[in-house]
């Protein structure tokens, strides 16, 4: 089978490289620019030029596409609305139209980010109406619309508060903060489930080394077991990693301005995953533990 992979040089899109590395499917790499890493080379995709994917699935024989390419700056998004858009949206079609073609499959990674403005306090399902409060959710909603319209195969997998031991993410952030700050101030009123990329990306490349995609395609939930603040993510954080000079203090969200409103409850009910794939999930703080101890 052969899998191309968007967005390689992301969060997701290296720790699926990682998970991938000994398997005996046909794994292609691509990022916007080219370039290797650790002995794997990257091709250069760009996902918003219909031409240009249709022309790497059909010349590369591509039978599963996991897109781990996305625009997640929620904030730039409030003044890059075509960009997002561009990247979220009109991208995830071109994706769907060509796998499509060889009758393939798409698999798609979504958001939280989906929900937020109607008021709730139990863990989201999949067939929870999307209420997105800003541009970054509202275009992510898109490209799922534009999946489900273009009629391909698909598997979509919202997840939620990413971080990994690459690129840049909450947990390096104040891996660094709190090491170097004698005082942080951590809003407490926005309440989810951090998901370590890597666990992400091993349940995916099981999925598709289990042969797991036909037959049960759809919207499923994927992020770690367990409910926290942003503030009780960070104390975490910082007990794990050392970092006990820090005097880490809860503050309300509107401590800090924004432009765009976030959710505020977007735990994430992961029983069909689980269910349907019979995998099992770990629990946030575990896989946290397990990124530090990497990173450091």
């Amino acid at each position: 089978m052969n899998i191309l992979v968007t967005g390689a040089n992301g969060q997701l899109g290296n720790c699926l490289r990682i998970a991938a590395k000994d398997s005996n499917d046909k794994y292609i790499f691509t990022d916007i620019a080219e370039f290797d890493i650790d002995g794997t080379r990257i091709s250069r995709l760009d996902i918003t030029d219909a031409d240009q994917v249709m022309k790497m699935v059909k010349v590369n024989g591509v039978d599963v596409i996991v897109n781990c390419a996305a625009y997640t700056n929620v904030e730039e998004a409030e003044d890059n609305q075509n960009l997002a858009e561009l990247l979220n949206s009109t991208a995830v079609l071109n994706l769907a139209k060509a796998v499509k073609v060889n009758g393939g499959t798409l698999i798609h990674i979504s958001t939280d980010y989906v929900f937020g403005k109607e008021p709730y306090n139990i863990p989201c399902r999949e067939d929870q109406k999307g209420t997105p409060t800003g541009v970054y959710g509202m275009t992510k909603l898109h490209g799922e619309q534009q999946i489900a319209e273009s009629g391909v195969k698909s598997l979509i997998f919202r997840t939620a508060w990413l971080y990994s031991e690459y690129g840049k993410n909450f947990v390096k952030t104040m891996l660094n903060l709190t090491a170097t700050k004698p005082e942080l101030k951590v809003v407490f009123d926005q309440a989810g489930t951090p998901t370590y990329a890597q666990d992400l990306a091993d349940a995916i490349f099981k999925i598709i080394e289990n042969r797991k995609m036909d037959g049960n395609e759809g919207i499923y939930h994927y992020s770690n077991e367990g409910v926290c603040s942003w503030f009780d993510f960070t104390r975490m954080i910082a007990e794990y990693a050392g970092n006990t000079a820090c005097d880490i203090q809860p503050c309300h969200s509107d401590e800090f301005p924004s432009k765009v409103t976030r959710p505020a409850y977007s735990v994430l009910d992961k029983t069909k995953f689980k269910q349907t794939f019979g995998l099992k999930v770990p629990y946030w703080t575990d896989s946290l533990k397990k990124c530090i101890k990497n990173i450091k």
